[in-house]
This record gives structure tokens, sequence and C-alpha cells, in this order.
């Protein structure tokens, strides 16, 4: 499995994605990813900044409240047709292009700063992404990405659950073996069964690596490791998502930002 036909598969899931999102059902996202990204992202006002994988736009419209002129691609078509739909003060800081992040289509140290928000990990050819992205990339700028955390996203994982339903522990295996596109079905787990009628599940492909093998490519693609983060939620975005508690009891995502 390649890039391109991971975006086919990304492709087939933009609609309900974006519907179900938009409908606040990325209680992941909106409650404990997004938050812990930005609270890390350094000042990138009147900066030029590149977001991979920017999907229906909603991590990249955030990054243009902030100040920031943005040029964000997907390789999956009706996600950047869903992106482009939404209007917004921010509309003449953002310009949204279909483009794969194995080829980015842009001359080399062009912008001064890359996000990429739970993408790099669904792109097989990961070690050429992290080129590309320092291609890209001024000297001096820097890359700041978010994936599931490698420790947890494995072959195998259950989680433990005591009598009220509460997980107290992980149990993960296999985790120095590499998913390489193995297809999973699932939809977000805060939807009401209502929302979700009619609608056909995500398909996606699962690529794992170890956390040694992430900071290896960034390290041998001539990145300095400058921060990284463990995220958990707190108890007030558990009060109200309750569906979030699970990641309590592990760091659900890896926040990673490297400079050039």
């Amino acid at each position: 499995m390649d890039h391109k036909e991971v975006g086919r598969l990304w492709d087939q899931n933009a609609d309900a994605w974006t519907e179900l999102s938009r409908l606040g059902y990325d209680t992941y996202r909106d409650w404990l990813n997004t938050p812990a990204f930005m609270d890390i992202l350094p000042d990138i006002h009147g900066k030029l900044g590149l977001d991979i994988g920017c999907g229906e736009g909603h991590n990249t419209r955030q990054i243009a409240e902030r100040g920031a002129r943005i040029i964000a691609v997907d390789i999956a078509k009706r996600f950047v047709i869903h992106a482009k739909a939404v209007e917004s003060e921010q509309s003449g800081k953002l310009t949204y292009s279909i483009a794969s992040a194995v080829e980015l289509p842009f001359a080399g140290e062009k912008f001064d700063f890359i996000t990429a928000f739970m993408s790099l990990m669904d792109i097989p050819e990961t070690d050429k992404v992290i080129l590309e992205a320092y291609r890209v990339l001024k000297t001096g700028g820097f890359l700041q990405f978010s994936i599931t955390h490698p420790c947890y996203d494995t072959p195998h994982r259950v989680n433990l659950r005591d009598n009220r339903g509460i997980t107290y522990a992980i149990e993960v295996g296999d985790y120095f073996h590499n998913q390489n596109g193995k297809i999973t079905e699932w939809l977000f787990s805060a939807a009401p069964e209502e929302a979700k009628s009619g609608l056909k599940p995500f398909r996606t492909p699962r690529f794992t690596r170890t956390i040694s093998q992430w900071l290896n490519l960034l390290i041998d693609s001539g990145f300095k490791i400058e921060k990284v983060s463990e995220p958990r939620p707190s108890d007030d975005a558990v009060n109200q998502c309750p569906n979030i508690q699970d990641a309590q009891i592990v760091a659900y995502f890896l926040h990673i930002r490297v400079r050039k």
C-alpha cells in the first residue's frame, strides 16, 4: 500500500468524517489532542506555515486564528472540498490544495513552520514525508506533529476495565511488530446511533512504528528534537466527555516539535 491508495481510502471517509466531527463527536481531538498541541505551539504570528494532512480544516483554522498565513494540503480531494467550503474570518489567510505529503509541490526552504495533526502516522512512506518536510522548511524553522502514542497503538491492545466500566490498565502486545496497512473500520465512539445511521464506517489503514523508529527518522533527516509532550485529559475534560477517560490511564498521543 502506498500514499495514493491511502489517499483513496481517506477520500471515501471524508464526507462521514466531516459530518460527525462538525457535530462535535471527534471528542479526542476537541478535548485533548488539539488543545494540547496548541498549548506547546510557539508564536507563529505573521509567519508562513504548512499544514500537512489538513482534513476538513478544523485545526488549520485554529492555526490561522493565531495570526499565521497557512497553506494546507491533503491528498484526499473530498476533505479539501469540505475545508474550502467553510467561510471564516481567516479565509484570507488560508489556502487549501490537494497534494501528497510524499511529493510536496513547493520550493525548498519556503515555510517558517510546518504542522501535522494526527496525519503523519497514516502515511506509509514516513521517511519520505520527513525528508520532504525538511526540504521545504526554512533553516531555523520547526515541524510540530502529533501521532497516536506508539507504546499504546500496538497490534494487540485491550482496555482492562473494572466493574464500573472504568479502564484501570491497558494490555498491549507486539510493540515491535510494525503494521503496514491493516484496515480497521470504526466511527467516533461519542456519536449516538442516530447520528451514525446511514453512514459508512471509516476504513483507515494502520501504520505503526516504535518510538525509536520515529525519533531516528527525525534525527537522520537532520532535525533537532526540541520538545516532546504526552498529553492526558484533565478531570474537567473527562467530566464533559466521559468517553475520553481511558486516555487518563495512558498518554494517548505523542506530540513532537523538531527544528531545522
